[in-house]
């Protein structure tokens, strides 16, 4: 799997999930993985194709950016913090 896009935040543009915040946990081809720490767990993130979500050119926290790129095992409660974080400053 690549890693260009992985700890990024999407949205998603289109399915029964549109509008949903999540952060990206893995890449192959013309599909991300994604996880929003809830409904879509680190342990079993969604396929969606790359051309059905909005990339959001922001890391996720800094922690989940430092895990991701030391290999570290991540936790659902901290994406769902980060993407928490991320709706708050949105809505600012």
């Amino acid at each position: 799997m690549g890693t260009d896009m992985v700890g990024l935040f999407a949205i998603s543009k289109a399915g029964h999930d549109k509008s949903t915040v999540y952060v990206i946990v893995g890449e192959e081809d013309e599909y991300v993985y994604v996880a929003d720490g809830k409904l879509k767990t680190i342990d079993r993130p969604k396929r969606k194709n790359k051309k059905h979500i909005q990339i959001v050119k922001k890391d996720a926290d800094d922690i989940l950016r430092e895990k991701f790129a030391n290999g570290q095992h991540i936790y659902n409660e901290e994406i769902k913090k980060a993407i928490g974080g991320f709706i708050c400053q949105r809505q600012m």
